[in-house]
């Protein structure tokens, strides 16, 4: 089917969306065809407007989530959606649908996982037929973490197990996003545990190999810092990559740290997690969490310049050890979470890539190509040790 457009950004009227939307602008090729979607045709051309001479020429398509005719019209005319409309559970699986539908591949930046189970679920087996690749997690959720997993894997000698931990350091502000998404997820614990365990059900055909998420209590750690185990979306992410990709070994063992300066600190985030968690349950607490944190609404391009984030990892495996680092020097929920998505929605839409459909991880859909992107982009992989058992 011929398509009009490369890519189809909906949602740049929103405080990241219009970050990606610049930073298309800025660095896609001249050759680039895109457009940018959305329910509010005035709000949108103001976006189109700041970007300057190089979206003047951007057209802008009617899209609205509850209007399901104009979502299909979108897929249909595109190769690639990037959806930055959440919470995505709330909001996200009409477009999904759409592009399962239309052969269409989408990305997006959820961190939700009831959302990517879901997802999962009612649209893998007709984006398999389609041939479209549905890649939700395209931001600071999970690409530092199914990446720098997937770059420190292939540092490590081939065939045999493997184990990789992650340690994770950041400065800057939570995306208004995010936190909806968070409570979200956090708010209906039941219904994230039946689209898990149903989702494990109908994976359960095995391979061979076999893949763990571990995880200990509260510690100390060689990298010198307090750790605290990360329940996030990432863990899930790359426990997919892993099953999927032969490379990462007969036996795969994964665990994911956010790392504290001290003891006083790693108490405090156990605590305060526990305090979000038990709010998100209470209507009324809730309401006021959201109301709080407005979407469309972010920290200036100073506090976004001054964040960042480094995801260290250590690998072992086959008699050796390596050490390795994903690091982005501005805001991780922000400035780099809109590199990111926008790096891989490009991916999608212009690189050879390997052959692949269904609902898949970032490493599997794109590996090396979005490593590299992303490298050349600022967000950068090194390896900063290497060591023999």
């Amino acid at each position: 089917m011929a398509r009009s457009y490369d890519l189809v950004l909906f949602g740049a009227t929103g405080f990241t969306g219009g970050l990606t939307a610049e930073y298309l602008a800025a660095s896609a090729s001249a050759g680039l065809r895109w457009a940018l979607a959305g329910r509010n045709m005035t709000k949108l051309a103001a976006v189109r407007d700041r970007l300057g001479p190089a979206g003047a020429e951007l057209e802008l398509l009617p899209a609205d989530v509850t209007d399901a005719a104009s979502l299909r019209a979108v897929a249909e005319s595109t190769r690639v959606v990037a959806s930055t409309v959440g919470p995505y559970v709330r909001y996200g699986e009409p477009l999904v649908a759409a592009c399962a539908a239309a052969g269409t591949d989408y990305t997006d930046l959820t961190g939700e996982p009831r959302f990517v189970d879901e997802m999962y679920l009612r649209h893998h087996e007709t984006a398999l037929r389609t041939g479209a690749r549905l890649v939700h997690a395209c931001g600071f959720d999970s690409i530092p973490a199914d990446l720098g997993a997937y770059f420190t894997v292939g540092q490590l000698p081939e065939g045999v197990p493997l184990q990789v931990e992650s340690f994770l350091q950041a400065s800057g502000r939570p995306s208004a996003g995010t936190v909806h998404s968070l409570v979200e997820a956090v708010g209906d614990l039941p219904a994230a545990q039946r689209a898990f365990r149903e989702r494990r059900r109908r994976e359960s055909r095995g391979n061979g190999r076999r893949v763990h998420l571990t995880g200990p209590l509260p510690r100390t750690h060689p990298v010198s810092v307090w750790t605290v185990p990360l329940p996030t979306l990432d863990p899930q992410v790359v426990a997919r990559s892993a099953t999927a990709l032969d490379r990462y070994g007969p036996d795969f063992r994964y665990a994911q740290y956010l790392a504290l300066p001290s003891p006083v600190h790693a108490a405090a985030v156990v605590a305060g997690t526990g305090a979000l968690v038990a709010a998100a349950q209470v209507p009324a607490l809730r309401k006021r969490i959201l109301e709080r944190w407005t979407s469309g609404e972010g920290p200036t391009e100073e506090q976004r310049e001054a964040g960042w984030f480094s995801l260290r990892f250590t690998g072992v495996g086959g008699g050796q050890r390596v050490l390795t680092e994903v690091r982005g020097d501005r805001d991780p929920g922000y400035a780099s979470t809109a590199v990111m998505l926008a790096e891989a929605t490009l991916c999608l839409a212009t690189d050879t890539l390997p052959e692949t459909a269904g609902q898949v991880t970032t490493a599997v859909a794109m590996g090396d190509r979005l490593v590299e992107r992303l490298d050349a982009a600022g967000i950068t992989f090194r390896v900063r040790g290497r060591w023999q058992d």
